[in-house]
This record gives C-alpha cells, sequence and structure tokens, in this order.
C-alpha cells in the first residue's frame, strides 16, 4: 500500500513507518512543516519515500493520513483533484488535546461534508473524551514507541524533564512546577527553544541545567538520570514519557491526562499534589534501588502496552477496514 502521510510528529511517524508499506511524504525545498520529509536525527525505513508536490501529483496513493485542519485541501492539490475520504481512502489522526473551551471544542472533523468518508483516529482514549466529534466516525489507536532499550543506569542524582516551549506554553507543561520541584531534585531540562529558562523561573545553574539534543543522543542521556519528572497538566500523551519507560526510567508526573492510564502502580508516583512528587523524587534520589526497581516495572508496562509491535498491529486492522 501507498501511504501519504506529512511529517508532523517525528516520535509518532518514526513508529508508524515501520509498518509493511510505501510512505510517501512531501518534501519542499525549505523543509518547512508541510514539507517535512524524512527524519533526519534518526535512520528511517527505506520504505520512506520523498515526493516534491509536483510528483505527487501522479503517484499511485492507496491511503492518505491526515494530522492538520488544512492538509485535505492541500492532498486534494497536490493529489491532482482526488479528494481524501471520497476518492481516496483517509484516516485523521489526532495527536493532542483541544484548547479553549475544552468540555465544548469541536474538532476540526467533526460533521463536515468533505470529510464524512474520513475517520477521525485518536491517539489516546482521553483525547476521545474531550474532543466533540460530532458525526465523525472515531477510534484510538494508542501510541506505540520504537524501543530504545534499557538503557537505564540512574547514576545522576538529578531528574530528567523533556519538553518543548516550556516558557510560552507555561502552565499547560508546568513550567510553574518547576522551580519547587527543583529544590526536591535538580533538573535536567531537555527539549527545542529552551533558552532563558532558567532566568525566566529564577533558578541557579545548578538546580536547572538545559540541553537541545538530537534524539540519537537524548535516550541515552535521559537514562543517566535517577528519575523522569513529567509535570505536565494538559496534553494528550508526551511520547517522552513513554520512552523514559522504555529506558527503564521510574516515572514521578502528575496524575492528569492519559498517564493515569499510561503508569501502573509501581512504576512511578502519580498525583495531583506536586508536594508527594516532589517527596517521591526525593526518595528516588536517595534510594537508588528502588528508583532501578520501579524502572524495570515501568519499561515492563510500557512494553506490553505501548510496544511497536501491538501499535503496528492495531494500525493494521484499522487500514485494512478504512480500503476494503
Amino acid at each position: 500500500m501507498n501511504i501519504l502521510i506529512w511529517h508532523v510528529h517525528g516520535s509518532w511517524t518514526r513508529a508508524f513507518v515501520q509498518g509493511p508499506h510505501r510512505y510517501l511524504l512531501p518534501a519542499l525545498p525549505d523543509r518547512g512543516p508541510d514539507g517535512l520529509g524524512r527524519g533526519r536525527t534518526f535512520t528511517w525505513p527505506a520504505s520512506v519515500t520523498e515526493l516534491s508536490p509536483m510528483l505527487l501529483r501522479d503517484a499511485p496513493v492507496d491511503l492518505v493520513v491526515l494530522q492538520r485542519p488544512h492538509e485535505a485541501a492541500l492532498a486534494e492539490c497536490w493529489l491532482g483533484g482526488r479528494r481524501p475520504g471520497r476518492d481516496l481512502p483517509a484516516v485523521y489522526v489526532e495527536h493532542n488535546t483541544p484548547d479553549g473551551h475544552v468540555p465544548l471544542t469541536r474538532h476540526p472533523c467533526a460533521d463536515r461534508d468533505d470529510l464524512r468518508g474520513v475517520t477521525l483516529v485518536h491517539v489516546t482514549h482521553f483525547n476521545q473524551l474531550f474532543w466533540d466529534s460530532g458525526t465523525a466516525p472515531t477510534t484510538v489507536v494508542e501510541h506505540g514507541v520504537v524501543d530504545p532499550g534499557h538503557l537505564y543506569t540512574g547514576e545522576l542524582d538529578r531528574a530528567a524533564v523533556v519538553v518543548n516551549d516550556p516558557v510560552p506554553r507555561g502552565r499547560a507543561t508546568g513550567t510553574d512546577l518547576l522551580p519547587a520541584l527543583s529544590r526536591a531534585a535538580p533538573l535536567d531540562v531537555f527539549g527545542l527553544r529552551t533558552e532563558g529558562l532558567a532566568a525566566y523561573l529564577g533558578l541557579s545553574g545548578d538546580r536547572l541545567h538545559r540541553a537541545e539534543l538530537p534524539q540519537a543522543r537524548l535516550h541515552a542521556e535521559m537514562a543517566r538520570r535517577r528519575l523522569y519528572l513529567h509535570p505536565v497538566r494538559w496534553t494528550s500523551l508526551g511520547l517522552s514519557l513513554l520512552e523514559a519507560m522504555h529506558l527503564g526510567m521510574p516515572v514521578v508526573g502528575l496524575a492528569t491526562t492519559e498517564a493515569v492510564e499510561a503508569v501502573p502502580e509501581g512504576a512511578g508516583v502519580l498525583s495531583t499534589r506536586p508536594d508527594v512528587l516532589a517527596r517521591a523524587a526525593r526518595t528516588y534520589l536517595r534510594e537508588p534501588g528502588a528508583a532501578a526497581e520501579d524502572g524495570a516495572r515501568a519499561r515492563r508496562a510500557a512494553l506490553e502496552r505501548y510496544g511497536l509491535g501491538r501499535f503496528l498491529n492495531d494500525w493494521e486492522r484499522l487500514l485494512a477496514e478504512v480500503t476494503r
């Protein structure tokens, strides 16, 4: 099967293209959001092919994977008038939780005649619960992660945090909670556009370090930290959390969103109380053996529920349904 898909979310796309199909990724000269092409920080399968919009016009496409509201019109234009959901089977993958007035937020696919034949695929049950999808047919295919291996050493008495844009995203990512939590465990913040975070929070360098690393190095560096801290208030389910669990890291995080489903008892500590999270972080720093044991349980749980095999099998079943 030839599948047209934009490279929108790197870790998710990397897992998706491990399947048995040929994946057509739009590529533009500027490598902008609509033409990012193949990933650069990890080796992707040879089945992932970059195509310019000109070449897509006559390309054999069996299925379109949409991920952003404007992609339906973009696909119709670049595919020479072939419309996703009508002329071609299509699914729309929703990676994010709704913004704004959350209980009443309508999904872009809700009740749209032009997308009537498009199945809306949520990556978490939390997403499905909170989006108002109208009459759009919906399903859930939970995340899957390419296993980085059990790399955990926990040799550094620090906590790893992975977040992009922590200053503008603020309360959504729990950035405001970091000063108090840094008093329990020094923090190493990994992610994009983290410049000025320490100054913004008023933290000294020893309490908060930041680094932007290519993903090939990120996992090994995360695994050297004693624990993974997930202070996110509002998100679908950060793939960095699942990657940390695959690495064998114990999790300390807010008991919000899909995290309460992803982190079982014995794999870490989840709570809506920051003081409980701080106490858990101190315990892991003081008891490295307990941290390693909980991290090992986290890895087993992640492999069982969010392993790549289960993810690809679920997608194969769904693709068979929408293309028959």
